[in-house]
């Protein structure tokens, strides 16, 4: 394991205006080739601890960094493109699949880098799919459709780390599936460089998709736990 995580957090915490405890001063290190679960009640602070290391709310005390560098003001657009966050209920835009696929290349923050239609066609067809589902006007798609365009606009960038806001919670046992085999393809291609971080209230699915089990309850993290994929 590399000696500098891709991300950490320092005592990071968020407390409301009134002074209730939303995450306890926090400590969490992700390394290239971790696969790491959070799993935890609704309300226990998962999703409050995954936007902020997506840097998506303010740091209310503690440290976020990046390659042992800490992320603030206009570090943290080109952040979000090295760290990306998939969130539950995805948001496309007005168009086809393939244009919405294709709308990251247009930020400024991707600069120089550029669609690549044969890496997505590779993965559609490890998901039994074919060219014509890129020619789908979003407003057809079902939400699981909706969840896999998401995820290969966010996996097509070649995140560091990838985080997942529970992305399967509303899809069918196939969708899940097809979900979890599109994120293995981008973690094997990435040969140990990259990382995820998955939420899940499903402790069949942390089991299968991840190395280590972290929990979360009342806003604190337990101490990790090795979960050996595939015994």
């Amino acid at each position: 394991m590399n000696a500098t995580p891709i991300i950490g957090i320092e005592d990071l915490s968020r407390r409301t205006s009134d002074g209730e405890i939303l995450l306890a001063p926090t400590r969490l290190d992700v390394f290239p080739g971790d696969r790491l679960a959070i799993v935890g009640k609704s309300g226990s602070g998962k999703t409050l601890l995954l936007r902020s290391l997506a840097a998506l709310d303010p740091v209310q005390s503690g440290e976020l960094r990046f390659l042992g560098q800490t992320v603030h003001g206009n570090q943290v657009p080109p952040y979000r493109t090295d760290v990306v966050y998939l969130p539950q209920r995805p948001v496309l835009f007005e168009g086809t699949v393939e244009s919405n696929l294709q709308l990251p290349f247009q930020l400024k923050s991707n600069a120089g880098r550029n669609y690549d239609r044969q890496k997505i066609m590779k993965w559609l067809e490890t998901l039994g799919r074919d060219a014509s589902f890129l020619s789908k006007n979003h407003e057809n798609l079902s939400g699981g459709e909706m969840q896999i365009v998401a995820l290969l606009r966010a996996i097509q960038l070649d995140p560091q780390v990838l985080l997942l806001d529970e992305p399967t919670a509303a899809l069918d046992e196939g969708l899940t599936a097809s979900v979890e085999q599109l994120v293995d393809c981008w973690f094997e291609a990435a040969k140990q460089q990259a990382a995820l971080v998955w939420i899940t209230h499903s402790m069949n699915q942390a089991e299968r998709i991840c190395d280590t089990l972290y929990r979360v309850d009342a806003g604190r993290l337990s101490p990790p736990e090795p979960n050996p994929r595939g015994e």
